[in-house]
């Protein structure tokens, strides 16, 4: 099987449930409350105090690019925890700006706010299989990272914060993490079943036993050893009229939209260029988001028909690209 992506619902419900959430989180955690984190500050002290203890020496104007907090605001925010004796101010080797730390009393305080977030958090992920808590790491990391994106002070992160890397070549897990990717994606909009996970995890098995082959490559996106993309070319170069397979091309939902795809996608194209005179996959009709993707890279819809080579009847598609992206 090739590319797979979740069938994409209406614009307008998607944003309509990122709202609700974002409500839902801001009530949750305590920020309509006039106090936060069993403090007596409000949610913006709260924040810098977070800050501040966490960057010691950070100076007035950096600390109101991370809140988001215009110069005013910044200036009355640190002159009251000044007053409360939470802040000091010391001035720059520099003498140019002063830098900002943490008195006793706010360290005191910084671990109170810290013990009580690790706790509402731990609390919250016991409720969280593991699998489901690296998701919902990723996925708050993308939102976060698309929300800051037209703050020009607040720097991308979600590719760090998500920690995933692309690798080449078999990696121990990645059969069973690729099977169970295609597995569970299809059984849940498609109705496959156990003979198309069997198949997936067969042929990818004696695919990545012969790795490394000449002509061929395999692709993965990894975290802490878990895969959660992948790409192969399968196919024996070496002559002028040689094709190659594009196969197991999958993105775990949680990576969508982090531009992972794309890079396993340029990845191969790179590959078979230099191996290849065309490429093809197999896909079926009703993927149109990966449609989009393949003819981005010159992929062109070669022949279309109905089968069942994954163990469910759907209208197949085969689609072929020339070697440099021409269309066949």
């Amino acid at each position: 099987m090739d590319f797979v992506e979740m069938p994409a619902q209406p614009r307008e419900t998607t944003i309509l449930e990122l709202r609700e959430f974002s409500r839902r989180l801001v009530r949750e955690l305590g920020f309509m409350r006039t106090t936060l984190a069993d403090s007596d500050l409000a949610p913006s002290a709260v924040h810098a105090i977070i800050e501040i203890g966490a960057r010691p020496g950070i100076n007035a104007k950096a600390l109101g690019e991370i809140l988001r907090l215009d110069k005013s605001n910044t200036s009355r925010q640190v002159a009251r925890l000044e007053a409360a004796g939470l802040v000091k101010r010391k001035a720059a080797d520099d003498a140019r700006s002063t830098e900002l730390h943490l008195s006793a009393a706010g360290q005191k305080l910084r671990t109170k706010i810290d013990r009580f977030a690790t706790d509402q958090v731990s609390g919250a992920l016991r409720r969280l299989v593991p699998a489901d808590q690296q998701t919902l790491v990723r996925a708050l990391a993308l939102y976060a990272d698309a929300l800051a994106h037209d703050n020009p002070n607040v720097a991308s992160t979600a590719a760090q914060s998500a920690g995933v890397q692309i690798v080449e070549g078999y990696r121990p897990g990645c059969i069973g993490d690729v099977a169970s990717l295609h597995a569970r994606f299809y059984a849940a909009n498609w109705g496959f079943g156990a003979y198309f996970e069997k198949k997936v995890a067969t042929e990818l098995a004696a695919f990545a036993n012969d790795l490394p082959a000449e002509g061929r490559a395999l692709w993965l996106a990894v975290e802490r050893e878990r895969t959660l993309a992948s790409l192969a070319i399968d196919g024996h170069g070496g002559d002028a009229t040689a094709s190659a397979h594009l196969r197991w091309f999958i993105v775990d939902d949680a990576l969508r939209g982090s531009g992972i795809g794309r890079q396993l996608m340029e990845s191969a194209m790179r590959f078979v260029d230099a191996h290849y005179a065309q490429t093809y996959l197999w896909t079926f009709k009703g993927l149109d988001a990966a449609r989009h993707l393949y003819e981005s890279f010159g992929f062109r819809l070669a022949e279309e028909c109905e089968g069942d080579q994954w163990g469910t009847p759907v209208v197949e598609q085969r689609f072929v690209r020339r070697a440099g992206g021409a269309a066949s």
